[in-house]
């Protein structure tokens, strides 16, 4: 069963998910600097991480998993929220040229099924960033946070879930070497531990991210070595 939307927003409204936050915002703002004139499409519990897109997409959609809930946004303006299934999202076919999955794969009772909706409804060449659990870190461990919640990933099992799923997997890092606690301390030093994170325990972060590309064929094989090649795209030393 997915974690509530409420409580994922109270964990996005703690001083640990405003760190999270801003070191996953820009992890994606490395791979996306300018959204201008694109369709943007989150799934899950992406709204913290559209609000920080850089430029003026044509249009942003925030959908949420009807087993999660939902919860408005943005906070002003027009609405942009939708409540759907993993498997039949009320969209049409090839529009989104960007998509964030956070919140999203981990819970999904069939993440193989919802990626190839995703690809359904995204736009020939369009990108794809998968945020999850890292599966060797304490954050996939620790109930405090939603990414404890569900399957945490290891970069290969996403790529090769984006292969099999007729994706290119890209790019991918890891990010948030920050402990899963609100302790005051670690929160004040974040950006720093994840500076020496990066350098001294790379494997260790908390999140995964990863990025792909759709493709309207199958290629064979799992790139793993050229994706791990390409974490600078995240603005990442590893």
């Amino acid at each position: 069963m997915r974690l509530d939307a409420a409580a994922v927003a109270a964990f996005y409204g703690s001083p640990l998910g405003e760190a999270a936050r801003s070191m996953l915002a820009r992890r994606v703002a490395a791979a996306w600097p300018d959204v201008s004139g694109l369709d943007v499409l989150g799934y899950g519990y992406a709204g913290p991480l559209l609000a920080e897109l850089a430029g003026d997409p044509q249009r942003i959609v925030n959908a949420f998993p009807a087993a999660q809930g939902a919860v408005p946004w943005p906070e002003r303006g027009l609405g942009a929220s939708v409540l759907t299934e993993d498997e039949r999202l009320p969209l049409m076919d090839a529009v989104f040229d960007r998509v964030i999955l956070v919140h999203a794969l981990e819970e999904a009772q069939s993440p193989h099924h919802l990626l190839r909706e995703i690809w359904r409804v995204m736009a020939p060449e369009g990108r794809l960033i998968v945020i999850a659990a890292n599966r060797l870190s304490p954050w996939a461990l620790s109930d405090a946070t939603p990414f404890g919640h569900g399957r945490p990933y290891s970069r290969r099992q996403l790529s090769a879930l984006f292969t099999a799923a007729l994706f290119e997997p890209l790019a991918a890092s890891r990010a948030v070497y920050t402990p899963p606690w609100n302790n005051r301390l670690f929160l004040k030093s974040a950006e720093a531990l994840e500076a020496v994170g990066e350098r001294l325990w790379p494997s260790f972060g908390g999140l995964v991210l990863m990025e792909a590309v759709k493709r309207l064929e199958a290629r064979p094989g799992v790139p793993g070595r050229r994706v791990v090649r390409a974490a600078a795209r995240f603005g990442a030393r590893a």
